[in-house]
């Protein structure tokens, strides 16, 4: 894959017909996506490979990125799904012992441009004003502005399009490296190679896979279509529905499966799974205006008042008006009041839509793992197993 040049001019056209000038980054070329912007202050790795930005183009409103340059501990996946990076300063400095190359050569292996020298604290204000907006990012200097926002307006969107088939797994396969030392901070409730676990992948980030196994889980990783008979043939005590990109009412598959697991296996869901259980409970998701992304978002546990500081990617929400009265809503966020996380009040199944691995607050969702493994436990007990 072709670098930049540097100092090659790149452009992102949006919709609304406005064009957004600076400097060319990583990849070279021309890429379509919904622009969305992420408050986190760190953690560019994990987000670029995190397979729930598919289609996107990010705005990261931290004023410097690239510092800590790129190493091999931090991806969330096998490659970079997003499909474009929008930044105020890309750092020329990469200050960072764990650092094994820099943002702007990796992001040319793994075939994503970026544009540096935005004013991104203004993109965000119109993103958040006006919604989410689609985008074409170039570095392609024949191409005219005009025809550039053309690009970018005839781009489809995500809305209707099955983006968790584009990112899944093709064949099933064993996780088995948990989370590192650092974050043993409390005893874990289960002994190592404790209970089976099915986890659907829909885009899965690898730290929800090294915080099940931390626990104890034997975890296999399936592909997203996998019908709900093929997963229980696996005799699992719990299913996993992962996180994963694009519209949730986009893959009646993926929900035909959790309605057919309901009472039959507990159930936990993370983000998309989230959406997905909450549509086998019977009820409807919704696009957000300008979607919540970022790493410091407070959420409220309501059955206890507790308060947590989480990391969010998503730009649909569970409709909580739509839910039958058998679902409890167990999460708000904060900051728009929409529903954060859910139980089945007679089924073991629960859900949230934020991210517990990413760990922000560092530790304030956690103990939602620990809540699947609680239910797993009784749900055995209950079996005689």
């Amino acid at each position: 894959m072709h670098s930049a040049p540097a100092g090659q001019a790149a452009r992102l056209a949006l919709e609304d017909g406005s064009i957004w000038r600076g400097n060319a980054f990583g990849a070279s070329g021309t890429r379509l996506g919904e622009v969305v912007f992420n408050t986190s202050l760190t953690g560019y790795q994990e987000i670029l490979t995190d397979p729930s930005y598919a289609g996107q183009i990010v705005v990261m409103t931290a004023p410097q990125i690239g510092n800590t340059g790129i190493n091999t501990a931090d991806d969330e996946a096998r490659q970079v799904f997003l499909s474009g990076l929008v930044v105020r300063e890309l750092s020329a400095c990469v200050s960072s012992w764990r650092a094994s190359g820099s943002l702007d050569g990796w992001l040319t292996a793994q075939g994503c441009p970026g544009v540096a020298g935005i004013d991104t604290r203004a993109l965000t204000r119109r993103l958040r004003a006006g919604g989410t907006l689609r985008g074409a990012l170039s570095s392609d200097t024949t191409i005219s502005d005009i025809d550039l926002i053309e690009k970018s307006r005839a781009w489809p969107g995500l809305d209707g399009v099955d983006m968790a088939g584009r990112v899944t797994c093709p064949t099933p396969y064993e996780w088995d490296k948990p989370t590192g030392e650092e974050w043993e901070f409390q005893q874990r409730l289960p002994p190592a190679g404790g209970f089976r676990v099915v986890a659907y992948d829909f885009g899965i980030k690898r730290n929800i896979l090294r915080r099940l196994t931390a626990y104890g889980c034997r975890v296999t990783v399936v592909p997203a279509r996998t019908p709900a008979a093929d997963a229980l043939s696996l005799r699992p005590d719990g299913v996993f529905l992962s996180n994963g990109p694009g519209d949730p009412a986009a893959i009646p598959y993926a929900v035909e499966a959790a309605r057919d697991l309901l009472g039959r296996v507990p159930i936990f869901g993370i983000c998309l799974g989230h959406q997905i259980l909450g549509q086998a409970f019977g009820g409807k998701t919704y696009r957000l205006k300008f979607g919540h992304h970022g790493g410091n978002q407070p959420v409220k546990h309501l059955p206890t008042g507790r308060v947590e500081i989480t990391a969010h990617n998503h730009n649909f929400a569970v409709d909580p008006d739509s839910l039958p009265p058998e679902i409890e809503i167990t999460h708000v966020n904060l900051n728009d009041g929409c529903c954060e996380g859910m139980r089945h009040r007679a089924l073991p199944a629960l859900s949230l839509q934020y991210h517990p691995e990413a760990a922000p607050g560092p530790h304030d969702a956690d103990p939602a793992f620990v809540e699947f493994v609680a239910m797993m436990a009784s749900e055995c007990m209950a079996q005689g197993r």
